[in-house]
């Protein structure tokens, strides 16, 4: 995209010095009055030129600062939204643990009072 402004920008300044000496040469003056009007318009072709050159430079780097601006934010939120994913997780795997854990003790009261159940029984008739 640069290539393509800078080859404008060439082709304009190219483009306006031709046409700016062409018009100076069909114009009824002196030779040394028309060296010197071609130098002047040659001059202020070029300076517009610088000028818009200029220009064009300043505003690619604001919107080259606008995009890093940008980039910085996004990968910002990125990261905010990484950390509140791992908190999730992180509390996903917690409850899952305490609920693990309590379903164990459940389990492990259950078996007991089943085996404690079988005993009682077993004793009763005699086995």
């Amino acid at each position: 995209m640069a290539e393509k402004n800078s080859d404008f920008l060439r082709g304009v300044i190219i483009g306006g010095v031709i046409g700016a000496v062409i018009g100076i040469l069909f114009a009824p003056k002196s030779g040394r009055k028309t060296r010197k009007d071609i130098v002047r318009k040659t001059d202020e072709i070029v300076k517009k030129a610088k000028d818009e050159y200029e220009g064009a430079l300043e505003k690619s780097k604001v919107v080259y600062e606008s995009a890093i601006r940008k980039a910085k934010e996004i990968q910002l939120m990125a990261r905010e939204k990484v950390e509140d994913v791992e908190d999730v997780v992180s509390d996903l795997a917690e409850k899952g643990r305490e609920t693990l854990q309590e379903n164990k003790t459940r389990l492990k009261k259950a078996l007991d009072a089943g085996i404690g159940a079988f005993k009682e029984e077993s004793d009763k008739t005699g086995a």
